[in-house]
Order: structure tokens, then sequence, then C-alpha cells
């Protein structure tokens, strides 16, 4: 199944790229991510990279739907475990996003995850649902866990996300 097949229309005709930092002024975090769902930016370039998307998001909380394939395997023939620590990432930096005033900005401080389960093309989809667990003025934590279509757990992580204002984000 390809990028496409799964996914038709995530890779809007705006192609791919990130979120113009001037609306990080006019638009909470939640309504940022929204609008990437509902085609308005256009698909971040690690999604088409990796082969996954967000889906869902909701205060709190960011779904992200991907399907491991032939170009995510390590030497051993299995998913690099690096595929599901960027999902994770994604999903847990995401959640905290969802939190986020206008004008506010966030990034990765520190992250962990856990394999739990090998990975590998024949798993087919994959559910990533990050959730904050504790948002403070400058700091956030969430937690996210990856699983497969059966629901079995085949990773999670925590993660501490540094927030700040938008105008300290590097100049692109």
């Amino acid at each position: 199944m390809s990028e496409v097949e799964l996914y038709p229309g995530w890779v809007s005709l705006l192609g791919l790229g990130t979120i113009p930092h001037a609306d990080i002024l006019e638009y909470t975090g939640l309504d940022l991510l929204q609008r990437i769902i509902d085609g308005k930016y256009p698909a971040p370039p690690i999604s088409f990279q990796l082969n996954f998307a967000l889906t869902e998001v909701s205060e709190g909380r960011a779904v992200f739907r991907g399907v491991p394939n032939e170009r995510h395997l390590n030497p051993l023939g299995s998913v690099h475990g690096g595929w599901a620590a960027t999902l994770l990432d994604s999903a847990l930096g995401c959640a905290v996003q969802t939190l986020l005033e206008k004008g506010e900005a966030s990034t990765t401080a520190e992250f962990k995850v856990n394999l739990t389960r090998p990975i590998t093309p024949k798993t087919g989809e994959v559910v990533c649902e990050g959730k904050v667990i504790h948002k403070g003025r400058t700091l956030a934590v969430s937690e996210a866990t990856l699983k497969d279509a059966s629901g079995k757990l085949l990773a999670f992580g925590t993660e501490t996300c540094s927030i700040f204002p938008a105008a300290n984000l590097a100049a692109r």
C-alpha cells in the first residue's frame, strides 16, 4: 500500500512545507494543527518521508496514523526504532501544541521511548496517541502509545517540552 493509497489527499495541492511563523501569532496551537489536518497548510515534510500523518486533534490530545514499509528497515530487516520514536515524538509534541495560546511555541526538551514489540512492514497501519499529563507556564509533559490495528502496544513514550514566546523561534 502506498502513501497516497493510505492517506488520499494528505499531501495536499499545497505540497510539503511548514507553518508560516507569522500564523503562530494569529492562531492557537490547536487551530494550527487542525489547519494541517484540513489541508490549509502543506503536509510537513517528515510525514511524507516516514509515511505518517496527523489525523485528529483536541485539547491536550493528538493522534497520528502511519504505515511502516521497506524504506524504514534497519540492517536486520525490522523497522528502525527511530521510525517509532519519530512518530511518538510527533504525537507527544503535538499534544502539547494543542494547549498553546496564540504567540506561544514549544520544542522537545527531552523524550524517552520504550519499544515493546518488533515492528515490520507486515505490522500494517499503526495509531499513535499523545496526551498531555501536565502543562505549566514554561514546561509541559506528555505521554503517548503506539499500537497496531488490534490494539497491541508496540511502543510508548513520555516527553517534556519547553514553552516559549514564538518571537524566540529561529529565523528561517
